[in-house]
């Protein structure tokens, strides 16, 4: 079982547990909503702080490095998700709302049209995969997956590459290309969502319940991985048209 998402990947699922307490749809939707209230903490005070006149460019990039590492951790050691979890959604709220801030600054309400975007997004995903207008087949996980895999590569490499201020327009710019670009990692993310119904489908009820965190963990990587490339593509259209 391999899924795009490193919360939904066949070592997530590798490990047996005898516990009586199981994995329920309660328990993933309340946590989701708890750590989505922690990102929304941070992205707001980062957000207030910014149009008060504060920078914050170095609160939106150690939130981004923090969450990174707090998701490296969490990959390697599943039991740590309890506790590193809330930790990775108010370093994320720092970078959402750096983010948000900057893109609200130029272009006012963007950043709430990006969250009305990801949010119609998801239960649009959501009525799909339950009504199995889109089936999640072995060849459409290895699409996604595949798709996945090739534009986490070429955002790690251009990452890499800014440090030699070497800026590839042809990805971040506003270029015919660069526009096709987000909008196919927009729809790759969409995509993925149905992924992580798909394995977390299979699991209510089986799973031990202390793997709703990395559930939960799972969906926030999707769901803000979606919010950041819609609020890209919207981005770039403003600029471009």
């Amino acid at each position: 079982m391999r899924t795009s998402n490193p919360a939904f990947s066949s070592y997530f699922w590798r490990k047996k547990s005898y516990s009586r307490q199981k994995m329920s749809l309660g328990g993933i939707i309340f946590k989701s909503f708890l750590m989505l209230g922690l990102v929304a903490v941070t992205a707001s005070y980062t957000w207030k702080i910014f149009f008060e006149g504060t920078d914050i460019k170095w609160h939106t990039t150690i939130g981004g490095f923090v969450a990174i590492v707090a998701s490296l951790f969490i990959s390697f050691k599943h039991n740590s998700a309890k506790w590193l979890l809330p930790i990775y959604a108010l370093a994320k709220g720092f970078f959402l709302g750096g983010i948000s801030a900057y893109a609200h600054k130029r272009f006012p309400g963007l950043p709430l049209q990006a969250i009305a975007v990801t949010i119609t997004t998801f239960f649009v995903m959501l009525f799909l995969f339950k009504t199995r207008l889109i089936v999640v087949t072995r060849q459409f996980r290895a699409i996604v997956i595949t798709a996945s895999i090739t534009i986490f590569t070429i955002y790690i490499i251009t990452w890499i590459l800014s440090f030699f201020r070497i800026h590839l327009g042809f990805i971040y710019g506003t270029s015919n290309f660069a526009i096709a670009f987000n909008f196919v990692a927009a729809i790759v993310a969409s995509f993925s969502l149905l992924l992580d119904f798909y394995y977390i489908e299979r699991q209510i009820g089986k799973a031990p319940k202390t793997r709703e965190w990395l559930a939960t963990w799972g969906f926030l990587i999707t769901l803000i991985w979606l919010y950041v490339e819609v609020l890209r593509l919207m981005k770039k259209l403003a600029i471009r048209f």
